[in-house]
């Protein structure tokens, strides 16, 4: 069987600097440096290689998104590595409108509607999100807590909103979390 390799390039861009994987010829991920799962669905062999087309699109799909235009995620190849739960989760974030949000309690409800169920739980939904191997392009940071709670971007709070406001996003109404301590 023939090992796989993966490829790897970066990206400096207003929010700091990220790392994009490809198969060679879809982006399998691209995570900003730091970040909570960096590279985590990626279980083999990364090469460095700036020089692969997929790149070359994304980086240019990135320049215009961080440009003010509103490119289509369409226009990409992605191939993002996950669950059957987290593709179909994945897939509802790229239908969220720029500049605009969804929480993770409305995406549960999508979901559990399609299955047939009464319900479906949103900290699952969280955690597909969370999950989300290919940030921005997915837009993973277009979604919040249902009280308007700003929290879980692996990419920090700090990014989410510096992109939200990027996408002029109305943000005054949310707020950030508090981090409580135990003892």
């Amino acid at each position: 069987m023939k090992k796989q390799i993966y490829y790897k390039t970066n990206y400096e861009s207003p929010v700091g600097c990220y790392m994009m994987a490809s198969d060679g010829k879809n982006l399998s991920g691209i995570w900003l440096e730091g970040q909570k799962y960096y590279a985590a669905t990626i279980d083999c062999e990364i090469i460095e290689n700036d020089n692969l087309k997929i790149f070359s699109e994304t980086k240019n799909w990135l320049d215009r998104y961080f440009n003010a235009q509103n490119p289509a995620i369409s226009e990409l190849r992605l191939a993002p590595k996950g669950s059957v739960f987290r593709q179909r989760v994945w897939r509802l974030l790229c239908q969220i409108p720029y500049g605009s949000v969804t929480t993770y309690g409305e995406i549960a409800k999508i979901i559990a509607k399609e299955q047939g169920r009464k319900k479906m739980s949103a900290q699952a939904v969280g955690g597909a999100v969370g999950h989300n191997p290919i940030s921005i392009i997915i837009p993973c940071h277009r979604v919040i807590s249902s009280n308007g709670s700003l929290t879980g971007y692996a990419g920090g709070i700090e990014t989410k909103i510096k992109l939200l406001e990027h996408e002029k996003c109305n943000i005054e109404k949310f707020f950030i979390p508090h981090k409580t301590t135990s003892h």
